[in-house]
Formats: structure tokens, C-alpha cells, sequence
């Protein structure tokens, strides 16, 4: 039985340079962000597991031997049969959930996402836990910013702590705690495979900033943390313009196709962006000053242009550009681009009132807008006494 009311958060991403050419086997460098995904685990009814996600409005729960039934469906126990296919036990997962075939809104695929993570990790080292969870997010969802992994990787955590497979690290009268190294690995191979029923086929490089927190760099499949990350102040604007990653991939491809001597140079120099600004970060101290970010600005500036040559930009980003430039302030896209988000970067000397000068003038572009940090923290175990009064109250919406 778990007996303890405990909290997970994971953080969401922005990638800071290397968007697009990374699908091209150049760099890019993911940073986590600390707007993050919280995970209120707490003891339940015997015999029932509930979860909660208000975000998104879904509130089911089960009684843990129905469960149970499923999951040895699944694995093909008591009848000689081969356990199901990935795939089937995605179609089993869904009839007994009544989620229709082909369902791709976010409450169809996180419910999803959670019976297949729990009879999953149950299965491999324990039993159907009997909690209640309840997960809320400061991330938008649909954004990039890493939502869905965030998720994932707060309930492999939550999920194999409760069953047994990871500690629990949080002593009485400490307010945080993490894991250690080989159990963050294991919490972000399950939240990879948790991504996996949500996108199909993922990078992993979200569920791994997510788990690691800091920033990674990535390529050809290759994920390496960074060895010394700063905390930086940005702005993180939406600019809710919807667009599809997909379309914007094809459409770089083409135009490289069409112009390969003119667009493999633009590639080569984003590679070098993200490469020289790898090198920056890892030489700066974790409070950085005003003198170390003119150099960071101009890596901004620069990608933001190749990026607006590759053809993912769009005027909404323009738009944020030109807004924050004109309170001296440079910013970017992160993510597909052709809408979505843009980062403003905040050196420290900047003022509260140019920041917040900047804010309402974005917000009168009608964007959304978030003053935050890059480089925080991955996933985290908390006390639920030290959480803030936001989080505390979002959490108890059960």
C-alpha cells in the first residue's frame, strides 16, 4: 500500500538553436523550461486507481482486479498465447477505455498513455497500485513546449516509485529531493515509451530534458547533456497561430531540393550556431552578467534569419520580433516555426518595466505571454507543503 501525499513536477522545452536542421543531422540544443507539468500521487480507495487531469478534462477511475484482468489479457497469460503486439495492446487499451480508433485529442491519447504506462510498469515490478493521481500543468498544450513529455515522464516516475522500482528519495522535513542517475534513466526510458503511445515515433529528446532538466545537445539520434548550463530569463510568447510541423519539414526539404548550394550553407551555419553557442553556455558561470549575453543575442538574431530563409517564419513571429526590439530586446522562434512560440532573451540588467512594457505590448498583439527561466531543473520530487499556493490549489481540483 502507498501511504505517502507526495508531488512530481517535470519541466517542459523550448529548443534554443537548431530547429529544422536537426531533421538534417546538424546540432540542436533543447533547453528545459520552468513552466512544468505537477503530479499529485496520493493513497486511494482499496481496490480502485483514479486519475485526474483538469486540464484537459478527463476524471475516470477503475477498480484495480479489472485492471488486472486486462493486463494478463494483454500479456496473453493463462491461455499459451504470445502477449499482443505494441499495436494491439494500444486497441485493447482503447476498446476497454471506450476510446474510439484513430481518437488524437490530447484527453483520448493521455488517458491512453496512462493505462498502458501503469499496466505496463505494474506488470514489470508489481501490482495495479490503488492511488489517486492528479496532474495539472503551467505548460499550453499543442505549443512544442514539450507538454505530452512532461506528462510521461511525471507518471514514470510517480508509477515506479509506487511500485517499487525506484526510491523514494524524500526524507521527512526535506521540501525537494531527485533520483539517482540510474534511476532517472529508467524514469526516462518509460516516459519514452509513454511519448511513443502519444506521438508515434518521438525524438526523446522532450522526455529526456523532462527527466534531466539542463540543456541537451542532439544529433543524428545522439543525446548528450551539456556539462554546465546557466539559468537564463526569458520571455516565452505564443503567438497561437496553429500550424503543422509536418507541412513546414516538407517545405524546408523542397526548397533544399530546389537550392541545395544556396540552403546546405544556411544549414551548416545553424550548425555552427547551435556548436558556438554549446561552447558559450558551457563557459559561463550559473548567474551570468550583463557582459555575457550580447554574444547569446546575436546567435538569436542570426538563426532567427536563417531560420526566416529556410521558410518557417511567419508574420505573426515578425511581428514578436520587431515588438521586443523595439524595447531592446532580441527573441526568436523555437520549435516547427510558422507561428507557435518565440523566446525573448532578458539580461539581467534589464528593467522590470521594459520587461513589462515588452509584455503588454505582445499581449496587445493578442499572444500570449511568460516570464521564465531556461535551464531548470528535471524532474523533481516535491512535499506537498512546499509547494506554491498556485500549484496547491490546481493540485486539489479532485
Amino acid at each position: 500500500m502507498w501511504a505517502r501525499d507526495v508531488a512530481v513536477s517535470a519541466p517542459g522545452k523550448v529548443i534554443l538553436h537548431g530547429e529544422h536542421a536537426v531533421v538534417l543531422g546538424k546540432v540542436a540544443l533543447a533547453v528545459a523550461l520552468d513552466l512544468r507539468t505537477f503530479l499529485r500521487l496520493r493513497p486511494g480507495a482499496e481496490g480502485r486507481l483514479s486519475v485526474s487531469l483538469p486540464g484537459v478534462g478527463v476524471r475516470r477511475s477503475w477498480d484495480t482486479p479489472g485492471l488486472r484482468a486486462l493486463r494478463g489479457r494483454i500479456a496473453g497469460k493463462g491461455r499459451g498465447e504470445e502477449p499482443l503486439s505494441r499495436w494491439k495492446q494500444l486497441d485493447a487499451l482503447r476498446e476497454f477505455a471506450g476510446i474510439a480508433a484513430g481518437a488524437s485529442a490530447p484527453e483520448s491519447l493521455a488517458t491512453l498513455a496512462f493505462l498502458y504506462m501503469c499496466l505496463a510498469i505494474s506488470a514489470k515490478y508489481g501490482d495495479v497500485p490503488s492511488v489517486d493521481i492528479l496532474v495539472w500543468s503551467e505548460l499550453p498544450t499543442g505549443a512544442g513546449l514539450g507538454s505530452s513529455a512532461a506528462y510521461a515522464v511525471c507518471l514514470a516516475a510517480a508509477l515506479l516509485m509506487v511500485c517499487g522500482a525506484i526510491s523514494c528519495p524524500l526524507q521527512e522535513g526535506e521540501s525537494t529531493a531527485r533520483w539517482t542517475e540510474e534511476e532517472l534513466t529508467l524514469i526516462n526510458s518509460w516516459a519514452f515509451r509513454g511519448e511513443r503511445v502519444i506521438h508515434g515515433n518521438p525524438s526523446g529528446v522532450d522526455n529526456a530534458v523532462g527527466t534531466w532538466g539542463g540543456a541537451l545537445r542532439y544529433q543524428a539520434g545522439k543525446i548528450t547533456p551539456l556539462k554546465r548550463v546557466p539559468t537564463l530569463r526569458i520571455l516565452l510568447t505564443n503567438t497561437k497561430v496553429p500550424r503543422s510541423t509536418k507541412v513546414l519539414v516538407a517545405g524546408v526539404k523542397e526548397k533544399i531540393l530546389k537550392f541545395p548550394g544556396i540552403m546546405n550553407p544556411v544549414l551548416d551555419s545553424i550548425d555552427a550556431i547551435s556548436q558556438e553557442c554549446q561552447s558559450v553556455l558551457e563557459a559561463m558561470p550559473a548567474n551570468p552578467s550583463p557582459e555575457h549575453y550580447p554574444v547569446l543575442e546575436e546567435f538569436f538574431d542570426i538563426n532567427q534569419h536563417h531560420l526566416n530563409v529556410l521558410g518557417v517564419g511567419h508574420p505573426s513571429l515578425d511581428r514578436l520580433c520587431q515588438v521586443t526590439a523595439s524595447h531592446s530586446l532580441h527573441s526568436k522562434l523555437t520549435g516547427a516555426g510558422g507561428g507557435g512560440c518565440g523566446i525573448t532573451l532578458l539580461p539581467p540588467d534589464t528593467s522590470p518595466l521594459a520587461v513589462e512594457a515588452a509584455k503588454q505590448d505582445l499581449c496587445a498583439c493578442g499572444f500570449e505571454c511568460w516570464e521564465t527561466k531556461i535551464g531548470a531543473p528535471g524532474v523533481t520530487l516535491h512535499s506537498c507543503s512546499s509547494l506554491s499556493a498556485q500549484v496547491l490549489h490546481a493540485l486539489a481540483q479532485s
